[in-house]
């Protein structure tokens, strides 16, 4: 048997999930097939379960605290052990966020994305803070730290954690295949016209929503805008309100199986976000066939590589010039949603295991 790992799961319980969750989840679930990695989850003390789609398959031990007694805790004195909850472990990995104690053992951080560093007015003071003290503690105390992208990578150098203890390993996908009556049963549940734009998020500043609208209202199409995803904070919370009109609509969010569908529905989905560790909306949609137009000199750009329209974010006019594009132009689309599928296709979460693994086992040898 090799490495028996702690890995903080608590994300899935989060109001906002995203991403952090998503990944992490997807990831353990995958090392559960390695037969030389054993993995336990760790989270704060809960009334009720996770979402079921956010229900990590790997067994998960409750420490008996709330989330934000164990969090302080953890950042502010540095305890309680996880070993006592978990047993003898090898190494624990703080997956994103929370840092838990060494507990005399390994650790492994996963830093997702610094934006906090870049654009600090875009998020809460105590977020600030929390995310602070967190990148503090990886720098200080990890044997390795994992990062979703180049870059993350390039931002963690700049914030002095050293290359050699930097390791980049994207996230994965799983391409869905979608029934015809999939199909018909969403587009009939939430009266989808046959095209539509979709855009996919946390209602946060860093996603650029005001300039996607701006976009969208100087374009030459009538094609309405679908967004999808939880509220979030600061100025841009209330586009996360569900409702709207013809011209743009909220959905608030949704089930997982019902997104999949939304994603290959879509005639484009659009992803202007000013900054990202990473951007899965962009690789889902990816996956899927569905042609993106996404930002340049961020995270997304390395997802999409040649397989999507690139924008400069900042400037509402180079987002709403690809938008036309793609509407008017077919062939475009047909090929930028080949190229996607394909490109999507080389990043699976049994890749991201495995790369993950492999800093298991460098860490604890």
């Amino acid at each position: 048997m090799g490495p028996r790992v702690a890995a903080v799961v608590e994300q899935s319980w989060h109001r906002v999930p995203g991403g952090t969750a998503t990944s992490t989840v997807r990831t353990v679930d995958a090392l559960a097939a390695f037969t030389d990695v054993d993995v336990i989850g760790i989270a704060a003390r809960h009334s009720e379960g996770a979402p079921a789609d956010l229900t990590p398959t790997v067994p998960v031990q409750h420490l008996p605290l709330s989330r934000t007694a164990l969090y302080e805790s953890w950042h502010r004195f540095r305890r309680p052990s996880v070993t006592r909850w978990t047993g003898p472990i090898d190494l624990v990995h703080a997956t994103g966020g929370v840092v838990p104690p060494r507990s005399g053992v390994a650790l492994v951080a996963t830093i997702h994305d610094l934006t906090f560093l870049h654009r600090p007015e875009q998020f809460t003071r105590r977020g600030v803070s929390f995310m602070t003290r967190s990148l503090e503690l990886a720098q200080r105390e990890a044997d390795m730290v994992i990062v979703p992208s180049e870059a993350t990578a390039e931002d963690c150098l700049s914030a002095g954690i050293e290359r050699r203890r930097l390791r980049v390993i994207p996230w994965g996908c799983t391409p869905a295949v979608i029934p015809d009556a999939d199909r018909a049963s969403v587009r009939a549940a939430y009266s989808l016209s046959d095209e539509f734009l979709l855009w996919v998020g946390t209602a946060e500043p860093r996603k650029n929503l005001p300039a996607l609208l701006e976009a969208h209202g100087r374009t030459q199409s009538d094609l309405p805008l679908i967004l999808v995803g939880p509220p979030g904070w600061g100025r841009d919370a209330a586009y996360g309100a569900p409702g709207g009109d013809e011209r743009v609509r909220h959905l608030g969010v949704v089930p997982q199986s019902v997104l999949t569908v939304l994603y290959e529905l879509a005639t484009a989905f659009v992803y202007p976000s000013l900054m990202e560790g990473f951007g899965m909306p962009v690789l889902e949609a990816m996956a899927q066939g569905t042609p993106v137009i996404t930002s340049r000199w961020s995270a997304t750009e390395e997802v999409a590589g040649d397989a999507a329209r690139l924008i400069d974010p900042a400037d509402s006019g180079s987002i709403a010039v690809a938008i036309d594009e793609l509407v008017s132009d077919v062939a475009l689309r047909d090929h930028l949603g080949e190229r996607a599928r394909s490109r999507a296709a080389g990043l699976t979460w049994e890749n991201t295991a495995n790369l993950t693994a492999e800093v298991y086992r460098e860490v604890v040898s």
